[in-house]
Protein backbone atom coordinates (compact mmCIF):
# COMPACT_ATOMS: atom_id res chain seq x y z
CA UNK A 1 0.00 0.00 0.00
CA UNK A 2 1.39 3.47 -0.71
CA UNK A 3 1.82 5.91 1.92
CA UNK A 4 1.65 9.88 1.64
CA UNK A 5 2.90 12.08 4.59
CA UNK A 6 0.56 14.38 5.84
CA UNK A 7 1.51 17.84 8.21
CA UNK A 8 -0.22 19.83 9.87
CA UNK A 9 1.73 23.14 11.33
CA UNK A 10 -0.09 25.83 13.74
CA UNK A 11 1.46 29.31 14.44
CA UNK A 12 0.17 32.04 16.86
CA UNK A 13 0.40 35.58 14.47
CA UNK A 14 1.70 38.44 16.78
CA UNK A 15 -1.00 40.39 15.40
CA UNK A 16 -4.67 40.08 13.69
CA UNK A 17 -4.09 39.41 10.19
CA UNK A 18 -5.19 42.65 8.98
CA UNK A 19 -2.54 44.68 11.12
CA UNK A 20 0.31 46.56 9.16
CA UNK A 21 2.67 44.03 11.76
CA UNK A 22 1.46 41.24 9.30
CA UNK A 23 0.95 42.51 6.02
CA UNK A 24 4.15 41.21 4.04
CA UNK A 25 3.22 37.74 5.81
CA UNK A 26 -1.10 38.54 4.16
CA UNK A 27 0.52 39.81 0.44
CA UNK A 28 3.15 36.80 0.36
CA UNK A 29 0.21 33.98 0.79
CA UNK A 30 -0.76 33.58 -2.34
CA UNK A 31 2.44 33.25 -3.87
CA UNK A 32 3.82 30.66 -1.07
CA UNK A 33 0.58 29.02 -1.58
CA UNK A 34 0.95 28.79 -5.23
CA UNK A 35 4.46 27.26 -4.81
CA UNK A 36 3.42 24.57 -2.79
CA UNK A 37 0.64 23.73 -5.38
CA UNK A 38 3.29 23.34 -8.15
CA UNK A 39 6.11 21.73 -5.72
CA UNK A 40 7.53 18.28 -6.71
CA UNK A 41 5.33 15.83 -4.74
CA UNK A 42 2.77 17.97 -3.37
CA UNK A 43 -0.27 16.23 -2.99
CA UNK A 44 -3.37 18.50 -1.42
CA UNK A 45 -3.07 21.33 1.32
CA UNK A 46 -6.68 22.61 3.12
CA UNK A 47 -7.80 25.83 1.73
CA UNK A 48 -10.93 27.76 2.08
CA UNK A 49 -12.44 29.65 -0.57
CA UNK A 50 -9.76 32.20 -0.68
CA UNK A 51 -7.51 29.90 -1.46
CA UNK A 52 -5.48 29.50 2.38
CA UNK A 53 -6.52 28.32 5.67
CA UNK A 54 -6.16 31.31 7.65
CA UNK A 55 -9.94 31.28 8.52
CA UNK A 56 -9.67 27.50 9.90
CA UNK A 57 -9.60 27.46 13.51
CA UNK A 58 -8.90 24.50 15.14
CA UNK A 59 -8.75 26.53 18.86
CA UNK A 60 -10.26 28.83 20.63
CA UNK A 61 -7.04 31.32 20.09
CA UNK A 62 -8.19 33.52 16.95
CA UNK A 63 -4.54 34.33 16.48
CA UNK A 64 -3.73 30.17 15.99
CA UNK A 65 -3.60 29.60 12.05
CA UNK A 66 -3.02 26.11 10.65
CA UNK A 67 -1.39 24.46 7.74
CA UNK A 68 -2.57 21.38 6.78
CA UNK A 69 -1.17 19.08 3.45
CA UNK A 70 -0.33 15.97 1.78
CA UNK A 71 2.63 15.27 0.27
CA UNK A 72 4.72 11.95 -1.88
CA UNK A 73 7.17 12.04 1.20
CA UNK A 74 9.12 13.62 3.60
CA UNK A 75 11.66 14.75 1.64
CA UNK A 76 9.71 16.72 -0.64
CA UNK A 77 7.91 18.18 2.31
CA UNK A 78 11.20 19.24 3.42
CA UNK A 79 12.71 20.61 0.16
CA UNK A 80 9.29 22.97 0.16
CA UNK A 81 9.72 24.01 3.37
CA UNK A 82 13.43 24.50 3.63
CA UNK A 83 14.67 25.57 0.11
CA UNK A 84 13.62 28.15 -2.13
CA UNK A 85 10.57 30.97 -1.67
CA UNK A 86 9.09 29.34 1.61
CA UNK A 87 12.89 28.99 2.86
CA UNK A 88 12.32 33.14 2.78
CA UNK A 89 9.47 33.21 4.55
CA UNK A 90 10.56 30.89 7.27
CA UNK A 91 13.59 33.36 7.37
CA UNK A 92 11.18 36.06 8.57
CA UNK A 93 8.53 33.74 10.85
CA UNK A 94 9.72 35.38 14.11
CA UNK A 95 7.93 38.75 12.89
CA UNK A 96 4.62 37.28 12.56
CA UNK A 97 4.32 34.38 14.99
CA UNK A 98 5.51 34.11 18.45
CA UNK A 99 7.80 31.48 19.62
CA UNK A 100 5.28 28.23 21.00
CA UNK A 101 7.06 26.47 24.27
CA UNK A 102 5.53 23.23 22.88
CA UNK A 103 5.28 21.05 19.29
CA UNK A 104 3.88 23.37 16.78
CA UNK A 105 4.02 20.84 13.65
CA UNK A 106 3.41 17.29 13.42
CA UNK A 107 3.91 14.88 10.60
CA UNK A 108 2.41 11.44 9.75
CA UNK A 109 1.80 8.76 6.96
CA UNK A 110 -1.44 7.93 5.47
CA UNK A 111 -2.73 6.09 2.97
CA UNK A 112 -2.51 7.32 -0.31
CA UNK A 113 -5.76 9.13 -1.54
CA UNK A 114 -6.84 9.74 2.29
CA UNK A 115 -7.02 13.31 3.48
CA UNK A 116 -6.76 14.26 6.87
CA UNK A 117 -9.02 16.67 8.64
CA UNK A 118 -7.90 19.59 10.48
CA UNK A 119 -9.38 17.90 13.84
CA UNK A 120 -6.91 14.50 12.78
CA UNK A 121 -3.94 16.76 12.43
CA UNK A 122 -5.14 18.45 15.74
CA UNK A 123 -5.18 15.23 17.82
CA UNK A 124 -1.86 14.42 16.10
CA UNK A 125 -0.24 17.09 17.36
CA UNK A 126 -1.62 16.10 20.66
CA UNK A 127 -0.09 12.68 20.44
CA UNK A 128 3.20 13.96 19.26
CA UNK A 129 3.04 16.48 22.70
CA UNK A 130 2.16 13.90 25.28
CA UNK A 131 4.21 10.85 23.77
CA UNK A 132 6.91 12.31 21.89
CA UNK A 133 7.87 11.27 18.47
CA UNK A 134 6.12 7.42 17.70
CA UNK A 135 5.38 6.27 14.10
CA UNK A 136 1.62 7.59 15.12
CA UNK A 137 2.72 10.93 14.98
CA UNK A 138 6.34 12.51 14.43
CA UNK A 139 8.78 15.85 13.13
CA UNK A 140 11.70 16.42 10.56
CA UNK A 141 14.21 15.96 13.24
CA UNK A 142 12.66 12.31 14.76
CA UNK A 143 11.31 10.75 11.88
CA UNK A 144 9.78 7.73 10.77
CA UNK A 145 9.40 5.90 7.77
CA UNK A 146 5.81 5.02 5.92
CA UNK A 147 4.21 2.01 8.12
CA UNK A 148 4.41 -1.28 6.38
CA UNK A 149 0.74 -2.69 5.26
CA UNK A 150 -0.27 -4.23 8.46
CA UNK A 151 0.17 -0.79 10.67
CA UNK A 152 -1.90 0.56 7.84
CA UNK A 153 -4.79 -1.66 8.06
CA UNK A 154 -5.63 -0.43 12.05
CA UNK A 155 -5.40 3.24 11.10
Amino acid sequence: MTCHLAQLNIGRLRAPLDSPQLADFVAALDEINALADRAPGFVWRLQTDEGDATAVRLYDDDRIIVTLSVWESAARLHDYVYRGGHARMMARRREWFDRLTEASLVLWWMPAGELPTPQMGADKLEHLRVHGPTQHAFTFQQPFGPPDASFLSQL
